[in-house]
């Protein structure tokens, strides 16, 4: 394949061949974050607690065996956890019409699926999958059928955007229902072909190609199955995009830092960009986070000196997409507030296709993989949250009033407003010592703000909010290793959160810590035999995290490694005390879902192992837990995004985003055609569900 940049792409300078971080490309680091990796780490505070010391006993341990965290840190004796069966704990906010369990996803038995290179999505046998929706299939009346040489920005903003990630449904009916699904990057270099498009051209469709869609869905044929319905006419159906109009909510909105040329009353923001994960409300709105914003954004004349802070906390450094050339709102020089109104969460209501979208100030600003929610004991609404940068925080935020499940308008109403008062918090985990034989403790939720009030020496509620991320570091939380994914278990009530990777722990200012205690691994590629010696965490950890007396309001909770993931056979993998000769081989956790029986459903980003990303289940109690089993895997170059399991227990929703997106391949030139339908891969939605 060749690396040659047209030249109506000036913005596509390619980097250099090869896989970047696992098994993404240079493409996928450069769209998708913006080489954030290879940036200087936003977050260069060094934090004094006392977890401090408990890091420099970890430090010694690593030391003195030969730099690996050993498998003897987590077997001592065998331990598994007590607390770990789902009756230990009191159960958490079921979900609405969630049915008690035995679905045929959460007990069936199968063979997992082998790790491979594949083109294909394939799923273990006794699974069959079909493709929902693909990139630029329509989505609203009018919308014209996909034509890749005849793209257009009105087209664009009719049809399903670009790399689907977050996956939601929401019940219509018994056999109807929406799909909300974010988009969150473009890859330029697959979406165009060579010399059809001007530069400015392919900017503005690609700006358009952001944002989030609704699509009215119905069962089909075969139980687990779905399809779309009406392609495209269903009067729910709904594009979300670059001119869309969103409202700032919440104790910011209004600020003066959040006003531009556009919006002299900082309260109305065009579009929303870089939407990752995110989750369902027990009220039925889709909560989406913003993550990467921080790429988007050109230097042009400067950097306004009243943000060098600001910005360079947030990664915002002028090395943008070129976007400015064709908006000047991305032109930093000109409008050096506009990215403070992107970093948010956003809250849709998808049975409403009038209602204007809002972002959340009062849940903070950074880079939000997502937001999930809770109910706790008396009622109120928890959101629980990761920012997915090498060091940052785990967050969660609890509303001043109480979710209202009467089911009325009134109550709908009333639950549409939990989000914009309350109290926003920042995690802190303690360690207690691996003599116990697991990397486990006790952590603490450290108040930031409420809707009035600010806990942060020196910052008013609005600076808090707009900067969260200064304002955590001055509480010294712990730094994590890239959260992601945070979501509690309806089932045990425990909260998971996915910690991707951080490749550079145990250096510079990251030091090791019991909840962050690999320095470094052994790696073995389960397709390419031999062993090679990788610094840093390469292939992420889940936490658990038990909330004090089962509250999901509560300041306190216990935590533990639940997985360190990696190769069974390497030493310091470890799978909630399962036997390791019998579970599949995973790396990198990204997004977390659940079944009704309370299994994590995991999906994966940037597999280091050798194969390609893919879904995998994992019970969290009983015999099993901790037995790792991959359900599916999805095509060559490509990311396994969502996953969501349906209330049914039946139907198993993926987005495979940037399929074939290897280094080298162009539109002309694909590295992957999947899902098949065309000469180029098209990211798409796809259900899997029982074939037997």
């Amino acid at each position: 394949m060749t690396s040659v940049v047209p030249e109506n792409r000036p913005l596509l300078a390619l980097a250099p061949t090869g896989n970047r971080h696992g098994s993404r490309s240079h493409l996928t680091c450069f769209f998708r974050c913006g080489n954030a990796c290879d940036q200087p780490e936003p977050n260069t505070t060094a934090h004094a607690h006392i977890q401090d010391e408990i890091a420099k006993a970890v430090g010694r341990r690593s030391v003195l065996r030969g730099g690996a965290v050993t498998a003897s840190a987590l077997l001592v004796g065998g331990l598994v956890h007590s607390a770990g069966s789902a009756a230990a704990a009191a159960p958490g906010a079921q979900r609405p019409g969630a049915p008690s369990g035995h679905g045929t996803l959460g007990n069936a038995v199968f063979s997992p699926v082998e790790p491979n290179k594949r083109d294909a999505f394939t799923t273990a046998k006794g699974f069959d999958h079909d493709v929902v929706i693909r990139w630029g299939d329509p989505v609203v009346k009018g919308a014209p059928e996909f034509d890749a040489h005849a793209q257009t920005v009105a087209s664009t903003r009719k049809q399903f955007g670009y790399n689907c990630d977050y996956v939601g449904l929401l019940p219509l009916n018994d056999d109807e229902a929406l799909l909300v699904v974010n988009h969150e990057y473009t890859d330029e270099n697959l979406m165009f072909p060579t010399g059809e498009y001007t530069a400015d051209e392919i900017k503005r469709i690609a700006i358009a190609n952001h944002g989030m869609s609704v699509v009215r869905v119905r069962r089909h044929n075969r139980p687990g199955s779905w399809k779309r319905t009406g392609l495209g006419q269903a009067k729910e159906n709904r594009r979300l995009h670059d001119a869309t109009t969103f409202e700032l909510v919440g104790p910011a909105a209004g600020d003066a830092r959040l006003r531009t040329t556009a919006d002299i009353e900082g309260r109305w923001v065009l579009g929303t960009f870089n939407n990752c994960a995110g989750g369902t409300t027990p009220w039925g709105t889709v909560l989406s986070g913003e993550e990467n914003f921080n790429q988007y954004f050109d230097k042009g004349a400067g950097l306004d000196t009243r943000y060098t802070t600001q910005y360079a906390r947030y990664g915002i450094n002028g090395a943008g997409k070129g976007w400015s050339s064709v908006d000047p709102r991305f032109d930093l020089s000109k409008e050096p507030h506009e990215p403070h109104r992107f970093g948010w969460i956003i809250e849709v209501d998808p049975f409403d296709p009038t209602s204007t979208p809002r972002k959340h100030t009062m849940l903070g600003r950074f880079k939000h993989e997502g937001a999930n929610i809770a109910i706790s004991a008396e009622g109120h609404a928890v959101a629980y949250m990761g920012d997915d940068e090498r060091g940052d925080y785990l967050y969660k935020f609890v509303s001043a009033e109480k979710y209202d499940g009467a089911g009325t308008t009134a109550a709908r109403k009333h639950n549409l407003t939990l989000l914009t008062k309350g109290t926003l918090y920042v995690a802190r985990l303690v360690g207690d010592g691996t003599e116990d034989g697991l990397f486990d403790g006790t952590g603490t939720w450290l108040p930031l703000t409420t809707d009035t009030q600010s806990f942060v020496p020196g910052m008013s509620v609005a600076d808090v909010l707009l900067f969260t991320r200064q304002a955590s570091d001055k509480l010294a939380p712990t730094r994590m290793d890239r959260p992601e994914d945070v979501e509690a278990n309806p089932v045990n009530g425990k909260v998971y959160a996915a910690l991707t990777n951080n490749s550079n722990r145990g250096s510079g200012s990251l030091p090791v810590d019991e909840a962050n205690p690999l320095a470094t691994s052994q790696v073995r590629a389960s397709i390419a035999a031999p062993l090679t010696n990788a610094s840093g965490n390469r292939n992420g950890y889940v936490l658990e995290m038990t909330p004090g007396g089962n509250d999901h309001a509560s300041t306190t909770f216990t935590w533990d490694l639940f997985l360190v993931c990696g190769d069974p056979a390497a030493p310091e993998s470890w799978f909630g005390g399962f036997d390791k000769t019998k579970v599949s081989p995973i790396s990198c956790p990204d997004n977390v879902s659940f079944d009704t029986v309370g299994n994590l459903w995991i999906s994966t980003d940037g597999n280091v192992l050798g194969s390609n990303d893919g879904v995998f289940r994992v019970p969290v109690a009983g015999p099993n837990r901790g037995q790792v089993q991959q359900v599916c895997t999805v095509p060559k170059g490509a990311e396994a995004c969502g996953p969501l399991v349906t209330d049914d227990d039946r139907s198993l929703f993926v987005a495979v985003q940037h399929p074939g997106e290897i280094d080298g391949a162009t539109f002309e030139d694909p590295a992957s055609t999947w899902p098949h339908t065309d000469a180029f891969p098209r990211p798409s939605v796809v259900v899997v569900y029982a074939s037997r």
